[in-house]
């Protein structure tokens, strides 16, 4: 499988655009298609589409359910599977129930968490961490129609859901069921830490959470056998995992990898892989059944959530280490052409996060304004070696649309009134058609982006070794710049090798045998091995007969 996320509006203006543009998907590969939300939201206060007033109604501008059944049927008949949000922690304020609510109808209010004055607000926010402690602090909203506080963790327009109360979860499912109904066949549930909030906890990741997504996995398994269940769980990795539950009791069908993803921008601001080695081998010792969604860049930001107890071990210290990786993918240190924006800077607790697209992250966009060439095939270089990269892991990869062709930052957001303050804008730009026709030229930017990284794809769509059941393990490289990932499945192995510096770099692997390079066709010795700056090898093993 490989997927693609996408915002309807901007690929392709519509529902009916994207079904007009499946053929293109094709080609690039795609069989997952993963539709940002479409629902029906306040236009000025959306969150993104994530302030949903009715789970049963896509945004005019987009289209119809009628669409939306349309579009997955079409998916269905190529092959390919449709994913699309479901916003389980929070209604938008202009909900029918959040309406009703504010008329101080008190069957609608306990579907909410309403106080009549702050004593219980201020219990919670004394342990219950801030979501967005710049562009909306605290965790409650005075709501002067009903004369009380509502929480609101995310933003003053959103709600939380009060899931003590069995109605919320009841209307909630069949919310669900009616969107798996449209053709939907993976539900992406968003948020899921939050869902159920306690007095004197931080009301993230307690049991009862844990009891509810069992709950839908039960529901769905009966229901919609077919349908898969896949948790936005944006925590550290021993907080993730047990959103799979158990073999005997399982949770989420998939969950995201975003530890892996801040690892590996990690690993490009300080050439050095050693994180990203010890989370492949944490990921690896885990059952084949937990399958992971890998992915470089997303709809949001990159948060950086390392380990940093083992970075400590390497004589990092946290904050600083976290300046210097903002200031990095600023441009401003480490030799580097990075070209992102801060979301969300926090100058209190000196934490803040990064955007940009994944061709200006590598330094495309400086590159292309420096005029200079070989500048830019390093950039190019580094772009293909972190796909790459992503497509070796196990798991489902999942590329940001426009990355196939190396989109750049869009900085018209900052014209918009609405959306200035929001640096993720930059990285939710409109699909440019106009590039896209330069991808059949192998000479532009965009031909060469979206060719190798489909050669890349075809290998990995080609070789039982990808499969998920294959064992996969790093092996030393005795080079902190460089990594090692070997896969083997029945007779075949394939060892993927990347090097993270813009340096020529020799490693020695120290594999025995004999081993051709998947993408150049040369036999290549894997005992030692020679790479390029941001160069990479797929070698397979040759058979001896």
């Amino acid at each position: 499988m490989l997927g693609m996320m996408l915002y309807v509006d901007n690929f392709a203006e519509n529902l009916k655009g994207v079904k007009r543009k499946l053929s293109y998907l094709e080609e690039a590969g795609v069989n997952v298609i993963h539709l940002m939300p479409f629902f029906d939201t306040d236009k000025h206060e959306s969150d993104g589409g994530y302030a949903v007033k009715d789970f049963r109604k896509v945004r005019r501008d987009l289209g119809d359910m009628e669409d939306l059944k349309a579009l997955t049927v079409a998916c269905h008949r190529r092959d390919m599977c449709v994913c699309c949000d479901f916003v389980m922690n929070h209604t938008s304020d202009q909900h029918e129930w959040a309406i009703r609510a504010r008329q101080g109808d008190g069957e609608y209010m306990s579907r909410y968490f309403f106080y009549d004055n702050d004593e219980i607000p201020k219990q919670y926010d004394a342990i219950v961490p801030q979501v967005f402690p710049v562009s909306a602090p605290g965790n409650f909203t005075w709501i002067e129609d009903v004369r009380h506080f509502v929480m609101t963790t995310f933003h003053p327009y959103q709600w939380d859901l009060n899931y003590h109360n069995p109605r919320v979860f009841n209307e909630m499912v069949y919310n669900l069921l009616y969107l798996v109904n449209q053709g939907v066949d993976i539900v992406r549930l968003d948020a899921v830490p939050y869902i159920w909030k306690e007095p004197g906890t931080t009301c993230r990741n307690l049991d009862r959470v844990h009891t509810i997504v069992r709950m839908l996995r039960l529901i769905t398994e009966i229901v919609c056998p077919g349908v898969l269940l896949l948790g936005e769980v944006v925590m550290e990795p021993e907080k993730v995992v047990p959103y799979f539950g158990t073999i005997e009791k399982p949770e989420c069908h998939m969950l995201y990898n975003v530890t892996t993803m801040a690892s590996i921008w990690n690993s490009v601001a300080t050439r050095d892989i050693r994180l990203l080695k010890h989370e492949l081998d944490k990921v690896s010792e885990l059952p084949k059944d937990y399958v992971f969604l890998n992915y470089l860049r997303c709809h949001d930001d990159i948060g950086w959530g390392l380990d940093y107890g083992f970075l400590a071990s390497l004589g990092m210290d946290e904050f600083s280490h976290k300046k210097y990786l903002n200031d990095y993918f600023l441009g401003n240190a480490g030799y580097s052409d990075s070209r992102g924006a801060v979301y969300n800077d926090d100058p209190v607790g000196g934490d803040a996060r990064m955007c940009g697209t994944t061709a200006s992250l590598c330094g495309i966009e400086t590159a292309i304004e420096s005029g200079d060439r070989e500048r830019l095939q390093k950039a190019v270089d580094l772009d293909i070696m972190l796909h790459s990269y992503m497509l070796m892991l196990s798991g489902i990869p999942v590329i940001c649309s426009g990355d196939e062709i190396g989109r750049l930052n869009d900085y018209s957001y900052l014209e918009d009134e609405e959306k200035k303050y929001d640096s993720r804008y930059i990285h939710r730009g409109r699909f440019e058609w106009e590039l896209e026709k330069k991808k059949k030229s192998g000479r532009s930017l965009q031909g060469q982006i979206f060719e190798r990284l489909s050669e890349i794809e075809r290998i990995r769509a080609s070789h039982t070794a990808f499969l998920g059941d294959a064992d996969v393990r790093s092996i030393n490289t005795y080079d902190d710049s460089v990594i090692c990932v070997s896969r083997i499945l029945d007779d075949e192995e394939i060892i993927g090798v990347f090097n993270f510096s813009e340096h020529e770099k020799t490693c020695w692997p120290g594999a025995e045998g004999t081993y051709r390079d998947l993408i150049s066709g040369e036999i290549t010795p894997a005992k030692e091995i020679t790479l390029a700056g941001y160069g990479m090898y797929l070698l397979r093993r040759e058979r001896s007969y």
